[in-house]
């Protein structure tokens, strides 16, 4: 039925049997299903002729969807997920979204509304690993889009700092984004006792209500959410690369090199550049592809694998 309105939706007369082909099912069928459109509010004009046919009468509005409460939000969280699933649906998903909003009970579309945030690459959304509860990432997203003070209690690790004694306070939070990132959810936000930006894994996070007053946004470190969380993950203080980055030759190796630059410098050899959380991992990040290499750069590197090299002998023995 609903792909019998998708097509009766296209601004063009259609024939009954045509219809039927297109579905995969019988001329009954269809008539059926019109019916039922019908009793559900949609005005479909019947055509007259040998063939017969149907259209969806101009200027119809489509009736309001009947989604709960939870069904609402998991549509709002899907289509704003799509980026962050290596396809390109960025548009198709937020042409989407917006249709769907408009023929929402306006009781929904509020609650739609609320539920705003940035989907990163490489995310996987909700999942079994750090799953959120949706009652959480409603009125933590509410708080970002409205500029509300938010007050939390946070469990295990605060802001990503070991956990301590003194962590067990509420938060006390000006909530500026919320980033889905490798089937975690995460919030950015500036911590008014620490004066200082941090970022909460939202499973950990059990929202205190009703929230604080509005605050000014401040601009967001990096330009945006997404950046500052990435170079977080890698311990860098720069929106681009890692903390550690170093330059060794070897064979050639571009197909293989993933997060990497290659510069090809003879017929069987390149200038490999990589980066890593430490001067040890850009050695092991080489040392990965199993081929001698020579360690172009920085000098901190040669010294790392000096000492690596060291480790490995007395390992050996």
């Amino acid at each position: 039925m609903l792909a019998l309105l998708s097509l009766l939706q296209t601004p063009r007369d259609w024939p009954g049997a045509q219809l039927a082909e297109r579905l995969g099912v019988s001329a009954r069928t269809v008539r059926r299903d019109v019916d039922r459109l019908r009793e559900l509010g949609y005005r479909i004009g019947a055509i007259k002729g040998p063939d017969g046919g149907y259209r969806l009468a101009a200027g119809s509005e489509l009736p309001p969807l009947l989604f709960d409460d939870e069904q609402a939000v998991a549509i709002a969280v899907a289509l704003q997920s799509a980026p962050a699933s290596g396809v390109d649906l960025t548009d198709a998903a937020a042409r989407a979204l917006a249709t769907v909003r408009q023929v929402m009970p306006s009781r929904l579309r509020h609650r739609i509304d609320g539920i705003r945030f940035t989907s990163a690459p490489g995310s996987a959304g909700t999942g079994a690993r750090g799953a959120v509860e949706p009652a959480v990432l409603e009125a933590v997203s509410a708080a970002v889009r409205d500029r509300r003070t938010l007050r939390f209690d946070y469990a295990g690790t605060a802001g990503g700092s070991p956990g301590r004694p003194d962590d067990t306070a509420p938060r006390r939070t000006e909530p500026h984004a919320v980033v889905a990132r490798d089937g975690r959810w995460y919030l950015l936000a500036w911590d008014q006792e620490r004066e200082d930006w941090r970022i909460f894994r939202l499973d950990r996070v059990t929202p205190r209500i009703p929230t604080g007053p509005v605050f000014e946004r401040r601009p967001l470190p990096m330009g945006d959410a997404a950046t500052y969380l990435a170079a977080s993950f890698r311990g860098s203080e720069r929106p681009v690369g890692w903390p550690c980055v170093g330059t060794v030759e070897l064979a050639r190796v571009a197909p293989w090199v993933g997060d990497g630059e290659v510069l090809p410098i003879g017929e069987d050899a390149c200038r490999l550049t990589i980066g890593s959380w430490s001067w040890m991992g850009v050695l092991a990040q080489a040392a990965r592809f199993d081929a001698p290499f020579a360690v172009v750069g920085p000098d901190v590197l040669r010294d790392a694998a000096a000492t690596l090299a060291d480790r490995l002998t007395a390992g050996g023995r």
